[in-house]
Protein backbone atom coordinates (compact mmCIF):
# COMPACT_ATOMS: atom_id res chain seq x y z
CA UNK A 1 0.00 0.00 0.00
CA UNK A 2 1.03 3.58 -0.70
CA UNK A 3 2.62 5.52 2.23
CA UNK A 4 2.02 9.03 0.35
CA UNK A 5 -1.40 10.46 0.45
CA UNK A 6 -3.76 13.42 0.80
CA UNK A 7 -4.38 14.76 4.50
CA UNK A 8 -7.22 16.78 6.05
CA UNK A 9 -7.48 18.47 9.50
CA UNK A 10 -9.62 19.53 11.97
CA UNK A 11 -8.41 21.61 14.45
CA UNK A 12 -9.82 22.88 18.03
CA UNK A 13 -12.26 19.75 18.51
CA UNK A 14 -14.05 19.87 21.69
CA UNK A 15 -13.08 16.62 22.78
CA UNK A 16 -9.88 15.09 24.42
CA UNK A 17 -7.79 13.02 21.92
CA UNK A 18 -8.20 9.42 24.09
CA UNK A 19 -11.83 9.77 22.76
CA UNK A 20 -10.94 10.92 19.68
CA UNK A 21 -8.17 7.98 19.38
CA UNK A 22 -10.82 5.09 19.93
CA UNK A 23 -13.05 5.79 17.09
CA UNK A 24 -9.92 6.61 14.76
CA UNK A 25 -8.89 2.99 15.47
CA UNK A 26 -11.68 1.98 13.92
CA UNK A 27 -11.38 2.98 10.46
CA UNK A 28 -7.74 2.63 9.95
CA UNK A 29 -6.73 0.44 6.96
CA UNK A 30 -10.27 0.52 6.02
CA UNK A 31 -11.21 1.57 2.07
CA UNK A 32 -13.59 4.66 2.36
CA UNK A 33 -16.78 2.39 1.85
CA UNK A 34 -15.75 0.41 4.83
CA UNK A 35 -15.14 3.73 6.94
CA UNK A 36 -17.88 5.43 5.88
CA UNK A 37 -19.81 2.79 7.01
CA UNK A 38 -18.24 1.65 9.99
CA UNK A 39 -18.55 5.96 11.08
CA UNK A 40 -22.27 5.86 10.69
CA UNK A 41 -22.95 3.08 13.07
CA UNK A 42 -20.52 4.46 15.36
CA UNK A 43 -22.41 5.75 18.43
CA UNK A 44 -19.66 7.88 20.02
CA UNK A 45 -20.62 11.82 19.72
CA UNK A 46 -17.19 12.63 17.45
CA UNK A 47 -18.21 9.97 15.22
CA UNK A 48 -20.30 12.62 12.90
CA UNK A 49 -17.11 14.89 12.72
CA UNK A 50 -14.94 12.31 11.77
CA UNK A 51 -17.22 11.29 8.90
CA UNK A 52 -16.98 14.92 7.61
CA UNK A 53 -13.08 15.22 7.66
CA UNK A 54 -13.20 12.18 5.88
CA UNK A 55 -15.04 13.44 3.21
CA UNK A 56 -13.12 16.42 2.78
CA UNK A 57 -9.82 14.58 2.44
CA UNK A 58 -11.62 12.52 0.09
CA UNK A 59 -12.87 15.45 -1.75
CA UNK A 60 -9.15 16.47 -1.66
CA UNK A 61 -7.77 13.47 -3.27
CA UNK A 62 -10.10 13.40 -5.83
CA UNK A 63 -9.69 17.64 -7.19
CA UNK A 64 -6.03 17.91 -6.24
CA UNK A 65 -4.27 14.74 -6.55
CA UNK A 66 -7.39 13.14 -9.51
CA UNK A 67 -7.73 9.82 -7.75
CA UNK A 68 -11.10 8.12 -7.46
CA UNK A 69 -12.81 7.25 -4.00
CA UNK A 70 -13.00 3.85 -4.67
CA UNK A 71 -8.77 3.70 -5.15
CA UNK A 72 -8.28 5.07 -1.69
CA UNK A 73 -8.10 3.76 1.74
CA UNK A 74 -7.40 5.33 5.18
CA UNK A 75 -3.62 5.24 5.37
CA UNK A 76 -3.33 7.21 8.70
CA UNK A 77 -5.41 8.80 11.11
CA UNK A 78 -4.52 10.31 14.41
CA UNK A 79 -5.16 13.15 17.03
CA UNK A 80 -2.73 15.29 19.13
CA UNK A 81 -4.00 17.46 21.91
CA UNK A 82 -5.21 20.63 21.54
CA UNK A 83 -5.11 23.49 24.04
CA UNK A 84 -6.46 22.54 27.67
CA UNK A 85 -8.68 25.22 28.93
CA UNK A 86 -8.97 25.54 32.88
CA UNK A 87 -11.77 25.87 34.86
CA UNK A 88 -12.81 25.56 38.75
CA UNK A 89 -15.46 23.93 40.49
CA UNK A 90 -16.39 25.04 43.96
CA UNK A 91 -15.74 22.21 46.58
CA UNK A 92 -16.69 21.54 50.42
CA UNK A 93 -14.64 23.39 52.74
CA UNK A 94 -13.86 26.82 50.56
CA UNK A 95 -11.95 24.51 48.55
CA UNK A 96 -11.89 24.04 44.17
CA UNK A 97 -11.02 21.54 41.83
CA UNK A 98 -9.81 21.91 38.64
CA UNK A 99 -11.93 21.15 35.38
CA UNK A 100 -9.62 20.48 32.18
CA UNK A 101 -11.56 21.14 29.23
CA UNK A 102 -9.33 18.65 26.16
CA UNK A 103 -9.29 19.77 22.22
CA UNK A 104 -7.95 17.69 19.64
CA UNK A 105 -5.96 18.41 16.40
CA UNK A 106 -7.37 15.69 13.99
CA UNK A 107 -5.65 14.35 10.99
CA UNK A 108 -6.87 11.70 8.71
CA UNK A 109 -4.75 11.06 5.18
CA UNK A 110 -6.14 9.09 2.51
CA UNK A 111 -3.72 7.29 -0.11
CA UNK A 112 -4.61 5.19 -3.28
CA UNK A 113 -3.98 1.33 -3.53
CA UNK A 114 -1.09 0.13 -5.17
CA UNK A 115 -1.90 -1.16 -8.54
CA UNK A 116 -1.32 -5.21 -6.88
CA UNK A 117 -4.22 -4.55 -4.37
CA UNK A 118 -6.33 -2.85 -7.05
CA UNK A 119 -5.94 -5.34 -9.50
CA UNK A 120 -6.98 -7.95 -6.56
CA UNK A 121 -9.94 -5.69 -5.72
CA UNK A 122 -11.23 -5.62 -9.65
CA UNK A 123 -11.13 -9.17 -9.55
CA UNK A 124 -13.24 -9.36 -6.28
CA UNK A 125 -15.61 -6.85 -7.88
CA UNK A 126 -16.28 -8.76 -11.24
CA UNK A 127 -16.45 -12.24 -9.18
CA UNK A 128 -18.94 -10.33 -6.81
CA UNK A 129 -20.72 -7.54 -8.88
CA UNK A 130 -23.18 -6.97 -5.47
CA UNK A 131 -20.22 -5.12 -4.08
CA UNK A 132 -20.32 -2.34 -6.46
CA UNK A 133 -22.11 0.46 -3.77
CA UNK A 134 -21.66 3.68 -4.35
CA UNK A 135 -19.23 5.50 -1.72
CA UNK A 136 -20.92 8.68 -1.68
CA UNK A 137 -21.86 9.39 2.38
CA UNK A 138 -25.68 9.53 2.34
CA UNK A 139 -26.05 9.25 6.32
CA UNK A 140 -28.07 12.05 7.81
CA UNK A 141 -26.80 14.16 10.75
CA UNK A 142 -28.20 12.98 14.32
CA UNK A 143 -29.68 16.30 14.56
CA UNK A 144 -31.56 16.03 11.42
CA UNK A 145 -32.66 12.16 12.14
CA UNK A 146 -34.05 13.68 15.24
CA UNK A 147 -35.66 16.08 13.63
CA UNK A 148 -37.16 13.98 11.41
CA UNK A 149 -38.21 11.46 13.39
CA UNK A 150 -39.66 14.33 15.80
CA UNK A 151 -41.67 15.84 12.84
CA UNK A 152 -42.84 11.62 12.45
CA UNK A 153 -43.87 11.48 15.45
CA UNK A 154 -45.77 15.04 15.22
CA UNK A 155 -48.19 14.24 12.38
CA UNK A 156 -49.00 10.80 13.75
CA UNK A 157 -50.95 12.33 16.10
CA UNK A 158 -52.32 15.41 13.98
CA UNK A 159 -53.33 11.94 12.22
CA UNK A 160 -55.03 10.05 15.31
CA UNK A 161 -56.32 13.69 16.33
CA UNK A 162 -58.03 13.88 13.43
CA UNK A 163 -59.44 10.47 13.23
CA UNK A 164 -60.86 10.29 16.39
CA UNK A 165 -62.60 14.23 15.76
CA UNK A 166 -63.85 12.70 12.68
CA UNK A 167 -65.17 9.36 14.84
CA UNK A 168 -67.07 11.84 17.13
CA UNK A 169 -68.49 13.61 14.38
CA UNK A 170 -69.53 10.15 12.72
CA UNK A 171 -71.34 9.63 16.13
CA UNK A 172 -72.82 12.97 16.73
CA UNK A 173 -74.58 12.75 13.04
CA UNK A 174 -75.84 9.27 13.47
CA UNK A 175 -77.66 10.22 16.57
CA UNK A 176 -79.32 12.91 14.80
CA UNK A 177 -80.30 10.84 11.94
CA UNK A 178 -81.53 8.26 14.40
CA UNK A 179 -83.14 11.25 16.46
CA UNK A 180 -85.27 12.66 13.07
CA UNK A 181 -86.14 9.01 12.26
CA UNK A 182 -88.04 8.24 15.10
CA UNK A 183 -92.08 9.49 14.83
CA UNK A 184 -93.38 11.14 17.80
CA UNK A 185 -97.37 10.31 18.70
CA UNK A 186 -99.17 12.12 20.84
CA UNK A 187 -101.18 10.26 23.71
CA UNK A 188 -104.64 11.10 24.29
CA UNK A 189 -105.45 12.66 27.48
CA UNK A 190 -106.61 10.20 30.31
CA UNK A 191 -108.98 12.70 31.54
CA UNK A 192 -110.67 13.40 28.31
CA UNK A 193 -110.66 10.00 27.67
CA UNK A 194 -112.81 8.91 31.04
CA UNK A 195 -115.01 11.67 30.06
CA UNK A 196 -115.67 10.78 26.89
CA UNK A 197 -116.05 7.00 28.26
CA UNK A 198 -118.50 8.05 31.28
CA UNK A 199 -120.59 10.44 28.76
CA UNK A 200 -121.30 7.75 26.40
CA UNK A 201 -122.09 5.44 29.38
CA UNK A 202 -124.63 8.19 30.11
CA UNK A 203 -126.88 8.46 27.36
CA UNK A 204 -126.67 4.58 27.74
CA UNK A 205 -128.28 4.54 30.35
CA UNK A 206 -130.89 7.73 29.96
CA UNK A 207 -131.84 5.45 26.68
CA UNK A 208 -132.52 2.41 29.02
CA UNK A 209 -134.35 4.16 31.41
CA UNK A 210 -137.06 5.81 28.97
CA UNK A 211 -137.44 2.68 27.46
CA UNK A 212 -138.36 0.68 31.01
CA UNK A 213 -140.97 3.67 31.60
CA UNK A 214 -142.87 3.47 28.09
CA UNK A 215 -143.18 -0.01 28.46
Amino acid sequence: MSTTGTAARLRYVRTSPSKVRQVLRLIQGQDIETARATLALCEKGIADDLAKLLDSAVANAEHNDSVPADDLFVSRAFADEGPTGKRWRPRARGRGTRIRKRTSHVTIVVARFDEDELERRRQQAAANPTRGRPTRRTRRPRRERAAAVEAHEHEHEHDHEHDHDHDHDHEHDHDHDHDEDVEVVDAPDPVLADTDESGESADAASDTDGTEENA
